[in-house]
């Protein structure tokens, strides 16, 4: 444009809007007709059809008792806004389909306690909501789960750890806690006390792997009492780790929520801990700065509330 100032398109172009109303007016022949096809009043309509005549500087519509018709200008500028329309219309129809490709399926990532005990519940009840949406999840470690949001390969991850990584954005949805447990034949059985942190620490347990929120959570719970002992069975499932247990191997250390059968059929049997930090936070993770949409979305709003067994479940 030479030297001249640019002005934006948007500035120099009727909007959608208008250009739709002046089709109508086309179509039916009167101004309040076209104001009825498009749910507008009759004023609205014909404030629209001024402001776009001194947009582009040309009479558009002849206004008379019977009725309302097109100028010559406002023929050519139909024949043009009507292409202008059908190319909306497509963006529009191509729009909605990647919505509907969005909304066929849902990606989830999810820590093994999570995975587990509380997801069938969430899961069961966005088919409700979303009988269309194929779901696929995967469970693994809280590190697995984040590593896998970051990569885009799943819409939304839940985790245990203490911390979120780099690179997510999150929200709490429910406070957990951690139960140390052994079996009835097992000496802590029967301690009144509990045992402190610092005996804990020093004992082979068995644990779940390095990466698992759970074993992030202990490592920190236990680092001022000496840290862990080397454990004396690693595991990379919750259910190899209280079959472990209550064969009687050792202690072990699993979320409440894991562990709830169990204790009540005192399988297991809880152990207080003096002095260690042993709650933790659940959350949903998704990639920093593209907030949930779709199925994942829905999915994010139905765990505020349904996290049966936990402390309590927090608003995003």
């Amino acid at each position: 444009m030479g030297n001249e100032e640019w002005v934006p398109l948007a500035h120099r172009v009727p909007d959608l809007g208008a250009l739709e109303l002046l089709l109508a007016v086309a179509r039916v022949g009167s101004l309040s007709g076209a104001a009825r096809r498009l749910g507008i009043t009759q004023p609205a309509a014909s404030s629209r059809i001024r402001a776009m005549e001194a947009r582009l500087g040309v009479a558009l519509v002849d206004r008379s008792p019977r009725g309302s018709t097109l100028t010559a200008e406002g023929a050519l500028v139909t024949d043009w806004a009507r292409r202008v329309v059908e190319a909306a219309e497509a963006f529009d129809a191509g729009a909605q389909a990647l919505r509907g490709r969005r909304d066929s399926r849902l990606r989830v990532a999810a820590s093994m306690t999570i995975a587990e005990y509380l997801l069938p519940g969430w899961l069961i009840a966005l088919r409700g909501d979303r009988p269309g949406t194929a779901v696929s999840l995967h469970a693994g470690n809280s590190a697995d789960v984040a590593q896998r949001v970051l990569a885009h390969e799943a819409d939304l991850g839940f985790v245990e750890g203490l911390s979120v990584p780099d690179g997510l954005d999150s929200a709490v949805i429910a406070q957990d806690r951690l139960v140390v447990a052994v079996a009835p034949s097992h000496p802590w059985a029967r301690r009144t006390r509990g045992v402190e942190a610092a005996e804990l620490a020093a004992t082979p347990l068995i644990l779940r792997e390095r990466g698992s929120g759970t074993r992030q959570v202990l490592d920190a719970a236990l680092a001022d009492a000496g840290g862990l002992a080397e454990p004396l069975l690693e595991l990379a499932s919750t259910t190899a780790v209280k079959g472990a247990a209550v064969s009687g191997a050792g202690p072990c250390v699993l979320s409440e929520l894991a562990l709830g059968d169990e204790l009540a059929a005192r399988r297991l049997v809880g152990v207080p801990v003096v002095a260690a930090a042993l709650d933790r936070a659940l959350r949903a993770v998704w990639p920093t700065g593209s907030r949930p949409a779709g199925p994942a979305r829905d999915l994010l709003s139905l765990t505020r509330g349904r996290a049966q067994g936990v402390s309590g479940a927090a608003r995003p």
